[in-house]
């Protein structure tokens, strides 16, 4: 008895095929791997209307028969009959999503090229009506020289046409135009058939069209991503301030009314000096990591951030990445944990190993109160012109210098220790819409509540432990309490180490506890200076921007901040990397490279500043 035939679905990720394969085969299907690889096979059988039994193959979604992942290579090598054990499909069915087509065309020639009995299912045509698209599948059948059928899926219209049409599928000589197409001619080619097909199309199809030949233009849109990030750290600081104010003035009634209520000693200084100023003293920037997570998520939900995506898929090339990288990246903007755990989806093991390498380098968003705290004490809050403050401008520069320097080294890795060429990079634009204001406010609470329990947790722990060891061993009369502790001592001889490049004692102690989580920075600033404060009965602990300015110069402030630009990450940063490259070699090669290079730029930011008399 001859086998059944084989009809392969096969189209790009998000065209619908599981959703087709489910509804052809119902519950006569099964789910293995493909032998060797871990690569999902889902396979069914299908009755046509003529009775005839087929078996069904649902193939992993591919951009292109020339392989850049695992899913790709299986996808290939089936419908070419080369996968080993694996008879070859005798009906390929495309399938292409009618609100997107131009995208799946350009794989779709690629597929027909090859001259298999084939039918294209025009899957979601009800998608594309919604979007005001309607569509003329007879164009498409006179341009692709094979029976084009449309379908929509979760509705099951349209599957018995295309069961007929499968029956009466045969091998086929591809025409012409389809035949030797380079990649930039099939994505030409598959403009202009797309644009055939389309009967008419509303003005919101039109306007979201236009909206991309803009924002994807390859010498404009990069100006417009740049404008839009200034404009976001432009608002971190100017919006952000009416907000810190106030929960700065919380803090401070807070502080104030521990100290009127309660006897002094010990457990009131640990309160006062200690959890309040310190936790206090990184909880006041909240309403910043609001107002940045805010921009962020409304470019997510609005489609702009994987058009963003894209367009730094150039200028990544020439640092031997994809665009595949930018994605973890622009999570460690956020946090490098998730972003190191979204490299997963590089399937270039050199790609993702160097994105691994780089991402500390994004700025994250427990810097933001570094920044903001040395950029307001020293800083001025001036308009430079147009609207522009010079603090904003800071903030921007500081996040760019992080871009930027993530770029040099990975062009340097790609050429050294991650040797090897970029791979290729294809995704998929989501339509534009609007954000909606109920997601939005669960994404920022979200966000604010990991802000506030890190706050409450790793930053609360590290203070009352850096409070404890500032207040023992006694000082004795005369002497100063942060000269005769624990932590004092264990700065002074790190000092050494950090003074030729401009840090002090107190900068060098801040230091230490930035490993647990790098905002702790700003709390053991504001620890220290609260315990050295209240040795002295005659002055009040003052704010921290002013204790900075009375102790810190200018260069001092500027060395600190470019030390924090490449500062080496948190542990738990580190713990992540062990286990994403299951080792401790390339944990270790981070942690060196990342402190020698916190060490060059803040020496040489000190250095220059001093030279030119700052």
């Amino acid at each position: 008895m001859s086998r059944p035939r084989k009809v392969a679905l096969v189209g790009n990720p998000n065209a619908g095929k599981s959703a087709l394969f489910n509804a052809l085969t119902g519950a006569r299907q099964k789910i293995a791997n493909y032998p060797g690889v871990t690569v999902e096979r889902k396979s069914g059988r299908f009755i046509l209307p003529t009775g005839e039994p087929v078996e069904m193959t649902d193939l992993p979604g591919a951009y292109g028969l020339d392989p850049t992942s695992p899913d790709e290579e299986v996808t290939s090598k089936v419908i070419s009959g080369r996968f080993p054990g694996e008879a070859a499909p005798d009906v390929l069915v495309v399938v292409l999503d009618a609100s997107n087509l131009e995208q799946h065309l350009v794989f779709a020639q690629e597929v027909l090229a090859l001259g298999k009995p084939a039918v294209v299912a025009l899957n979601m045509v009800d998608l594309a009506e919604r979007d005001g698209l309607t569509l003329d599948p007879g164009v498409l059948e006179e341009e692709l020289g094979v029976r084009v059928v449309p379908t929509v899926a979760v509705r099951r219209r349209g599957l018995s046409e295309l069961g007929e049409a499968i029956a009466a599928a045969e091998a086929r000589h591809p025409g012409p135009g389809l035949t030797n197409l380079k990649p930039t001619e099939r994505r030409v080619a598959a403009h202009a058939m797309a644009d055939a097909a389309i009967l008419s199309e509303s003005k919101r199809h039109r306007l979201h069209a236009r909206l991309d030949r803009v924002l994807l233009n390859p010498w404009l849109g990069p100006v417009i991503l740049l404008v839009l990030l200034f404009v976001v750290f432009q608002a971190v600081f100017a919006w952000a301030t009416p907000f810190a104010d106030a929960l700065d003035a919380g803090v401070g009634w807070l502080h104030d009314g521990v100290k009127a209520v309660m006897p002094a000693g010990l457990v009131r200084d640990l309160i006062t000096d200690g959890i309040i100023a310190g936790v206090g003293a990184v909880v006041v920037f909240l309403p910043q990591i609001v107002i940045l997570f805010a921009f962020i998520l409304a470019m997510e939900a609005s489609g702009y951030m994987a058009r963003a995506a894209f367009l730094m898929d150039r200028l990544m090339a020439h640092v031997g990445l994809s665009g595949r990288s930018f994605i973890p990246l622009l999570s460690s903007f956020a946090c490098a944990i998730p972003g190191i755990m979204a490299t997963r989806s590089i399937s270039d093991p050199k790609d993702r190993l160097t994105t691994i390498l780089i991402a500390p380098m994004m700025t994250c968003s427990a810097r933001l109160p570094v920044y903001a705290v040395i950029i307001a004490a020293f800083i001025p809050n001036t308009n430079v012109g147009g609207g522009v403050g010079l603090q904003g401008l800071v903030l921007f520069a500081l996040y760019v210098a992080g871009v930027l320097g993530a770029m040099l080294v990975a062009l340097i890795l790609r050429r050294s220790v991650t040797k090897g060429a970029a791979s290729g990079f294809i995704m998929e634009l989501p339509k534009y819409q609007l954000p909606r204001l109920k997601d939005m406010a669960i994404g920022l609470w979200q966000r604010a509540w990991i802000f506030l329990r890190r706050a409450g947790t790793i930053i609360f722990t590290v203070t009352v432990v850096l409070w404890v060891l500032l207040n023992f061993p006694q000082a004795k009369p005369g002497e100063s309490q942060v000269d005769a502790s624990i932590a004092g001592k264990l700065a002074n001889g790190l000092s050494v180490v950090v003074e030729p490049i401009g840090f002090n004692r107190d900068m060098a102690l801040a230091l230490i506890p930035a490993m647990a989580a790098r905002e702790v920075a700003v709390s053991s600033l504001a620890t220290t200076y609260a315990v050295d404060a209240s040795d002295d009965d005659d002055r009040q602990a003052a704010e921290l921007g002013d204790q900075l300015k009375s102790r810190w110069t200018l260069p001092m402030a500027l060395a600190f901040l470019a030390w924090f630009v490449f500062a080496p990450q948190c542990m738990s940063t580190i713990a992540v990397t062990r286990r994403e490259t299951n080792g401790w070699k390339w944990p270790a090669f981070m942690l060196a490279y990342l402190f020698g290079l916190a060490y060059a730029a803040a020496g040489l930011t000190y250095w220059i500043a001093v030279s030119a008399g700052l």
